[in-house]
């Protein structure tokens, strides 16, 4: 199924202005969801919207939206009044600033679209504008779904890549994080020295296509046997050992990954018979 935009509007760089269309990246179908049953008649559970004063259940149609400016004071806003707020990020992501791609801090990084152009006249454009802003990301704001998000902009193969943003009040310090007041700065250089032999014989390009989302899949599992009248017994898991002596743990785990490590000879060495077979 084609991917439908959720946003059309203008990408704005200075007097440039190109129709664009935006679309989510990610697929939230692809995670199961449940719906709440009633135990008793596996019947659907409904969320009435009931009114306390009246004691009756309210259509769709009799619902406003209302803000609490007191306890138990509301003011009413309507869609017209909404219409009334015509910022410019309503119609137009204005990319303001620029700086390198890898400038931001991840923590920032909130949810990813993709902007594609709107229309053919559009596209020559949006390309120029793509090739020019390799290695750079647009900083800007779009209004999403009821708020105006703070948004960074970025070529991503042959198109451009948009994040959601979180402001910086947003973000919660580490400090308030009782537990790490008391984690040590400084640490044994051996220990360090050899914790980073461990993780060396970890490193490699890195593909996501491998890897699987196991608890995804054992939910389809138990599903699909509920279905059909199968059972399904559930493996143990066994609790990780606690480390007692870091330094025995990091020289286990070497010795672990040496013993799995096929034998491999130096560059331009050439192996005996027996130890080739080994190989």
């Amino acid at each position: 199924m084609a991917a439908r935009p959720t946003w059309k509007g203008y990408l704005k760089i200075s007097l440039v202005n190109i129709p664009i269309k935006v679309f989510p990246a990610t697929d939230t179908g692809a995670t199961i969801s449940f719906n709440q049953l009633h135990a008793e008649c596996q019947t659907r559970i409904q969320q009435k919207r009931w009114c306390p004063h009246c004691e009756r259940e309210v259509p769709n149609t009799d619902i406003v939206k209302g803000y609490e400016f007191e306890k138990g004071r509301y003011v009413v806003v309507g869609d017209e009044d909404i219409e009334k707020v015509r910022v410019e990020s309503t119609r137009v992501i204005n990319l303001e600033r620029f700086t390198d791609a890898n400038a931001i801090d991840a923590i920032y990084l909130e949810r990813p679209y993709y902007l594609a152009p709107d229309g053919p006249v559009a596209k020559d454009a949006f390309a120029v504008i793509r090739e020019g802003m390799k290695g750079k990301a647009g900083i800007g704001k779009v209004a999403l779904y009821g708020r105006e998000y703070l948004v960074k902009v970025e070529p991503r193969e042959r198109g451009l890549i948009m994040y959601t943003l979180r402001h910086a009040n947003e973000i919660r310090s580490m400090n308030a994080i009782d537990e790490l007041a008391d984690v040590p700065e400084a640490v044994k250089p051996d220990e360090v020295k050899l914790a980073r032999q461990v993780i060396g014989t970890f490193e490699g390009d890195l593909d996501f296509q491998a890897y699987r989302d196991e608890y995804q899949e054992g939910l389809r599992e138990i599903i699909d046997a509920k279905i059909s009248g199968r059972e399904i017994v559930a493996p143990e898991v066994e609790a990780p050992p606690k480390v007692v002596n870091l330094m025995d743990a990091l020289r286990k785990s070497l010795d672990t990954i040496s013993a799995k490590k096929p034998l491999r000879a130096p560059p331009g060495a050439r192996l005996s018979p027996r130890k080739r077979r080994r190989a």
